[in-house]
């Protein structure tokens, strides 16, 4: 069980929850936090649709995305969101380890924009991962990401990145899938995305300004979608195993994922791939990670489920809590009898590298704090990393290209946040005051509050000026953000 990220549960509040919505004492579907009444068609539970998927040829995939707003079918509603291509989530990228993966992005937006591969081992230089492009509304870029040729396999995303409007984009729906395939298949019946966000409409299908407080704690959507369904149906056959790619692109839930009554088996979170597979109880992502997860089915209706998780609180001097206190289906897995020829055994992967061993270049810490001093804005708290506010003007840290770092992260705040590095995968080494006996790569680590966390980073491949930041993307835009540079 990946337990390290959910250490502190919630109590489950109230009944049986529906993607977002909850059994009220009445019988109707009332809203998880307001308690007020949803309207029926806001329920779904129509058979999961996959995002459209785009495929590389020949060791090139070249696609052309349109951000926008406007009107889309969302949870059964017809509502106004931003999409890219007109679907949320956007395409699916599928590419090889080696590939060039071509974007040509057209801001249909009217704030500026751009666009992070989130995971994937690129340069973060010129047109490629560079978080310093700025597309102004109506304009256009061309993105070149060129994948290493031992490219680690596995699910990453894409979504924007323009510094002060990231949680407002992801939040409205601007998000999608990239697969990077295994180099040989790993035996399953049939492979599913699921993309889980979440979203706010109010009465007239459009999405509310997120108030001050909501931006402080980290705005949670009323509504727990899967591929922009709520509450949607998939089918399956019993002894079928399918292969499920689970990212978390809400902007600040973390998800508790179960699916009681069924076998799981985890085969790595984001890109840090394990040696054998694990079977699992339950699967926690942190807003931003994801999960390559392995379903066996067996005889029955499962139900998929974000249990309550208890990420912190903004303490008293703005009060109100953050905890996900309900548990919300997300999606029913209906598994009817049949006889299915059996599936070859997960074959093992390679062993990860282990940066245990390694001689430590240099060794630093980052502080993540919030708090009511310095950089506070229009009224709210400060959010920093050593007392910094991002400032794009500011390199943060400098690192040798080629080096080992041991990074401690520590956060003296009453919330969790998961931080996010650029480029660089990190290996986490130590939790809780405790090693890490296995070897866990990840490139969002959550660092709980009132904790530390230590992991050790290779800056190698690429040299240039990235990010690193937390994941709970208004605290990114509020300035809990810091600039790296490799030389």
């Amino acid at each position: 069980m990946m337990a390290d990220i959910s250490r502190r549960n919630a109590l489950i509040l109230g009944g049986v929850g529906i993607g977002g919505v909850a059994i009220g004492a009445t019988g109707f579907l009332v809203n998880q936090k307001s308690g007020r009444p949803l309207a029926s068609e806001a329920v779904s539970g129509a058979d999961l649709v996959q995002p459209t998927e785009l495929r590389s040829s020949n060791g090139v995939l070249t696609v052309a995305l349109e951000s926008s707003s406007q009107h889309v079918s969302i949870a059964g509603r017809d509502v106004r969101a931003l999409s890219y291509n007109g679907g949320v989530p956007g395409p699916t990228l599928r590419v090889r380890a080696g590939d060039i993966l071509n974007v040509s992005l057209r801001n249909g937006l009217t704030d500026p924009s751009n666009l992070h591969v989130h995971g994937l081992h690129v340069s973060p230089e010129n047109n490629s991962d560079n978080m310093f492009v700025t597309i102004e509304a109506g304009d256009s870029f061309d993105y070149q990401y060129e994948l290493p040729n031992n490219h680690a396999p596995g699910v990453y995303w894409y979504h924007p990145h323009h510094h002060g409007f990231v949680a407002d984009q992801v939040f409205g729906g601007l998000y999608g899938a990239i697969i990077v395939e295994d180099p040989e298949e790993i035996p399953a019946t049939r492979e599913r995305v699921l993309v889980i966000s979440d979203i706010t409409f109010d009465s007239s299908g459009t999405i509310p300004t997120a108030t001050a407080m909501q931006k402080m704690s980290g705005r949670e959507g009323e509504l727990v979608l899967v591929n922009g369904q709520l509450s949607p149906t998939l089918n399956a056959g019993a002894g079928e195993r399918e292969r499920w790619r689970v990212i978390n692109a809400c902007t600040s839930r973390f998800l508790r994922l179960r699916l009681d009554g069924q076998q799981l088996t985890l085969l790595g979170i984001d890109s840090g791939r394990f040696e054998s597979a694990r079977d699992v109880d339950e699967v926690a992502l942190a807003p931003g990670n994801r999960a390559d997860l392995l379903v066996t089915g067996r005889v029955g209706t499962s139900t998929l489920r974000a249990l309550p998780y208890d990420r912190g609180a903004t303490g008293g001097m703005m009060g109100g809590g953050t905890s996900t206190s309900v548990d919300i289906a997300l999606a029913m897995l209906v598994v009817a009898d049949a006889r299915i020829t059996e599936l070859t055994a997960i074959p093992d992967q390679p062993a990860p590298n282990d940066l245990r061993s390694v001689a430590v270049t240099a060794r630093r810490q980052l502080v993540f704090a919030m708090g009511m001093g310095g950089s506070m804005r229009g009224g709210m708290m400060s959010a920093t990393i050593n007392d910094r506010a991002f400032d794009a003007t500011h390199i943060d840290t400098t690192v040798q290209f080629g080096s080992v770092e041991e990074w401690t992260l520590t956060n003296t705040s009453t919330l969790d946040h998961p931080l996010h590095l650029h480029v660089w995968p990190m290996q986490i080494i130590e939790q809780d005051d405790r090693p890490v006996e296995s070897v866990i790569w990840q490139d969002v680590v959550n660092i709980p509050a009132r904790s530390t966390v230590r992991v050790r980073v290779k800056f190698d491949d690429f040299s240039g000026r990235t990010v690193y930041h937390c994941h709970v993307l208004d605290h990114e835009d509020a300035g809990m953000m810091g600039i790296i540079q490799a030389l």
